[in-house]
C-alpha cells in the first residue's frame, strides 16, 4: 500500500486512499475525492466508513486488545524504530503527497516528515521505559507487614482522531505513543488528507506493526461521532478546532480525553531585542504552512519605541518569502486547505482595515493561495487580534507597559504558547509566570515545538500534554498489587518494637534488682 500511494504521488496520479479495517485494506462506502487545493484536480480518493464498517472496526479493537497488550515493550520499541528509518528513507514521497492534497510547500513537507520520524524514535524510547514503583507502603502503621507494586498497563483501545495541518506528525505522536503503551488504536483521518494518513498507517504495517493494533477510517463527524460514542473506546486524542473539540467531550461521555484545541499565539518583542532577528523569525514562522498551526504567530505586540523599526523590519522580511506552487522546493508559502480558508484572511484583513488598521502587505488571494497578509496596529476587537485565523495573516501591535500587554496576552480565550524576544531576565521569569499560555518561548516566537518537550495549552487550548511521554501517561492505567503478609521493608510492629525495647534496655525486677 505504500509503495502504491508514494508512487501515484510521484507519477501525478490520483492516490487511492482505501480505509484499513480488521486487518484489510478496503471499505464499501460512498466515495469520497480530495481535490488538491493548488492544482485544483482529485489529488486522492477514498471511501467513507459506513456504519456497519464502524461496528466491524470496534468489535475487532475490542477482541485485539490483549493480543496488543501481550507484545512485550522492546517488540514494540523494535516496530517504531523500524517506522523511524522508514519514514526518513520515504521523506520525499511522504512531502509530495502532503504538498499534492494540502498545498503545503516542500520545504515545510520535509521538515514534518523529519518530526514524524523523531517522533517515533522517542516513541521508541519511552517504550523500553514504561514502568512502575515499589510503594512505601511500610512508612505508615497499617502498611507494615505488606508489600505494594504498580505498573501501567494499556489502556485497551485508544481513538486517534488528526487534524489536516500537520496529518503525518500528529499521527505520528497518537498512534506511536498509543502503540508503544501497549494499546490497539482506531484512527479517523482528516478528510483532507486521506493518502497521507493511509501512507503514515501502511509504513507502520510495514515496519512490523501487527494488524491487530492499528485500524483507519475515513470520513466526517458522523463518523468521529461514532467513534468517540462507542463503549469499547477507553481513551481519545483529538487534535482540532474548540468547537469540535466540545463536540467530542460531548460524544465521549465519560472516558480519557487528551484535547488539543488550538489558539491565537501572541509573540512579545521588548525595547532591548534584538529587532532585525525578531522580525525575520517573526516572519518565517508567522507564514510557514500559510499560518495553518495552532502555534503560529498571529499577534505579535512590539514595544512602540521599536514598533516603526520592526514593521520596517518584518514587512521586508515578508517580501522576501516566494509564494506559489507547493511542489516547487524553493516556495515558502504554498496554498491554504481551500479557498474558505483563504477567503478567511482577506475577509478579516478588509474588516480590520475598515477599522482604522493598515494592512501592508496582502489582504488578497488568488484561489486557496492566501498572499502573506501584514495587519499593523489593528482594534483590540478585531477579529484579527481576538479569534484564530489559523491562516497567512499577522497582526502587529505596539505596547508600551510590560504589564499591560501581558494583560492584552491573556484576554484571549485560548492560551497555548507565547514567545518572547528579550534580554531581561526579570521579563522573563514574570512572563512565564503571569501568560495564561502552557509554553513561553524566549529568543523565538511562538511558532516553535520539539516532540519530545509537553506541548499543551490551557483555557480553550485544551487540556493534556501532547509528547510521546505524557501521552503514555494517558494512554495507560496504573495497576496496583498488594501483597499482604509479605514484606520487604520488614515486618516488625510498633508492639514487638517496644518489647524488643525493652529486652534491649532490661527490666526490673520485683526485689529491685535489674535483669540484664
Amino acid at each position: 500500500m505504500l509503495d502504491s500511494l508514494l508512487k501515484a504521488g510521484a507519477d501525478a496520479a490520483v492516490a487511492e486512499a482505501p480505509p484499513y479495517v480488521a486487518g484489510q485494506w478496503g471499505g464499501n462506502g460512498p466515495a469520497v475525492a480530495r481535490t488538491g487545493p493548488y492544482l485544483g484536480r482529485v489529488v486522492s480518493r477514498t471511501t467513507t466508513a459506513t456504519g456497519e464498517e464502524v461496528a466491524d472496526a470496534l468489535a475487532y479493537a475490542r477482541s485485539s486488545a490483549r493480543t496488543v497488550a501481550g507484545l512485550a515493550p522492546a517488540l514494540r520499541a523494535d516496530i517504531l524504530d523500524r517506522a523511524s528509518r522508514a519514514a526518513s528513507a520515504h521523506r520525499e514521497g511522504l512531502a509530495r503527497l502532503l504538498a499534492l492534497e494540502l498545498g503545503k510547500p516542500l520545504k515545510d513537507g520535509l521538515g514534518e516528515i523529519d518530526r514524524v520520524a523523531d517522533t517515533f524514535a522517542v516513541c521508541a524510547s519511552e517504550a523500553r521505559h514504561i514502568g512502575g514503583e515499589t510503594l512505601p507502603v511500610a512508612g505508615w502503621q497499617r502498611g507494615v507487614g505488606n508489600t505494594a507494586f504498580t505498573y501501567r498497563a494499556p489502556a485497551g483501545v485508544a481513538l486517534a482522531i488528526t487534524p489536516f495541518n500537520a496529518p503525518a506528525n500528529l499521527l505520528a505522536h497518537k498512534l506511536g505513543a498509543s502503540f508503544a503503551a501497549g494499546n490497539t488504536t482506531l484512527v479517523k483521518a482528516p478528510p483532507q488528507a486521506p493518502a497521507v494518513t493511509a501512507a503514515i498507517v501502511a509504513l507502520l504495517l510495514e515496519s512490523g506493526m501487527p494488524p491487530q493494533a492499528v485500524q483507519l477510517l475515513h470520513g466526517g463527524g458522523e463518523v468521529g461521532a461514532l467513534l468517540c460514542a462507542a463503549d469499547e473506546v477507553a481513551v481519545i486524542s483529538f487534535t482540532g478546532s474548540a468547537e469540535t473539540g466540545r463536540a467530542v467531550a460531548r460524544a465521549a461521555g465519560a472516558k480519557r480525553l487528551v484535547l488539543e484545541l488550538g489558539g491565537n499565539a501572541a509573540t512579545i518583542v521588548c525595547e532591548d531585542a534584538d529587532i532585525a532577528q525578531a522580525a525575520k523569525e517573526c516572519a518565517r514562522t508567522g507564514y510557514s504552512n500559510s499560518g495553518q498551526s495552532c502555534i503560529s504567530v498571529q499577534r505579535v505586540y512590539v514595544h512602540r519605541s521599536r514598533y516603526d523599526a520592526f514593521l520596517d523590519a518584518f514587512t521586508a522580511a515578508v517580501d522576501t518569502l516566494k509564494v506559489g506552487d507547493p511542489l516547487d522546493p524553493a516556495t515558502d508559502v504554498g496554498a491554504m486547505v481551500d479557498e474558505e480558508a483563504a477567503e478567511r484572511v482577506v475577509r478579516w484583513s478588509a474588516e480590520a482595515a475598515g477599522s482604522g488598521a493598515r494592512v501592508l502587505r496582502g489582504g488578497t488571494r488568488d484561489g486557496a493561495t492566501a498572499a502573506p497578509t501584514v495587519v499593523a496596529d489593528p482594534a483590540p476587537d478585531a477579529s484579527v487580534v481576538v479569534h484564530e485565523v489559523f491562516g497567512a495573516l499577522v497582526a502587529v501591535l505596539p505596547y508600551d507597559d510590560f504589564g499591560a500587554v501581558i494583560d492584552a496576552c491573556n484576554t484571549s480565550r485560548y492560551g497555548l504558547q507565547a514567545g518572547l524576544f528579550t534580554r531581561d531576565l526579570g521579563r522573563i521569569i514574570t512572563a512565564w509566570r503571569e501568560l495564561e499560555t502552557g509554553a513561553l518561548i524566549v529568543g523565538g516566537s511562538s511558532n516553535y515545538r520539539l516532540d519530545h518537550v509537553p506541548f499543551g495549552g490551557v483555557k480553550d487550548s485544551g487540556f493534556g500534554r501532547e509528547t510521546p511521554r505524557s501521552m503514555i501517561d494517558d494512554y495507560t492505567v496504573v495497576k496496583t498489587l498488594m501483597l499482604r503478609g509479605l514484606s520487604v521493608w520488614g515486618d516488625t510492629s510498633a508492639v514487638d518494637a517496644a518489647a524488643m525495647d525493652t529486652t534491649s534496655t532490661g527490666t526490673t525486677s520485683t526485689d529491685g534488682e535489674t535483669e540484664a
